[in-house]
């Protein structure tokens, strides 16, 4: 079974890639709000204005960003959650799904028209988006629950 450092290192990890990839997004994002894409260091730039909202490509850079952030936050309390070796492998995983489906999920809408993933239905990209978040959002569900519980029942035990 896994151990609670390779559980860390493994949201550490998921994590660091997560926020390189809200990065990458918020080049995208300055991009579109420029109007072309600059090639620096190497002079020139191309006339391109990127498809996408304003909102769309903001929302998109701080998912990546919230998200990566998230999975750290989730390895610095994972060692005081009350959590089983299954359990905690389980999270841990749970939360690099989250981290990751929520992100790609964000990332279509400003590249492809109506695919916000709000709703069921609408085109390719839209229902992707939909399916990536209702998985995200699912499973990050349980697993705060799975944390709250555990976490206010050990308390509850511990008294004070």
């Amino acid at each position: 079974m896994a151990s609670m450092l390779r559980c860390q290192r493994l949201l550490v990890g998921h994590g660091a890639l997560v926020l390189l990839l809200g990065f990458a997004i918020g080049f995208g994002f300055v991009f579109f709000l420029i109007g072309r894409i600059e090639l620096w260091p190497i002079p020139g730039s191309i006339d391109y204005q990127l498809p996408g909202t304003y909102d769309a490509w903001r929302m998109a850079h701080m998912e990546g960003i919230v998200n990566g952030f998230g999975l750290w936050i989730v390895a610095l309390i994972l060692p005081i959650v009350p959590l089983s070796d299954v359990l905690r492998v389980r999270v841990t995983w749970g939360m690099i799904v989250v981290a990751w489906t929520i992100v790609v999920a964000a990332a279509l809408d400003p590249l492809y028209p109506e695919a916000r993933g709000l709703a069921f239905g609408g085109n390719a990209a839209n229902m992707a988006a939909f399916f990536l978040f209702y998985v995200g959002i699912l499973t990050v569900i349980w697993v705060v629950i799975m944390i709250a519980v555990r976490s206010l029942r050990a308390a509850r035990q511990q008294g004070d």
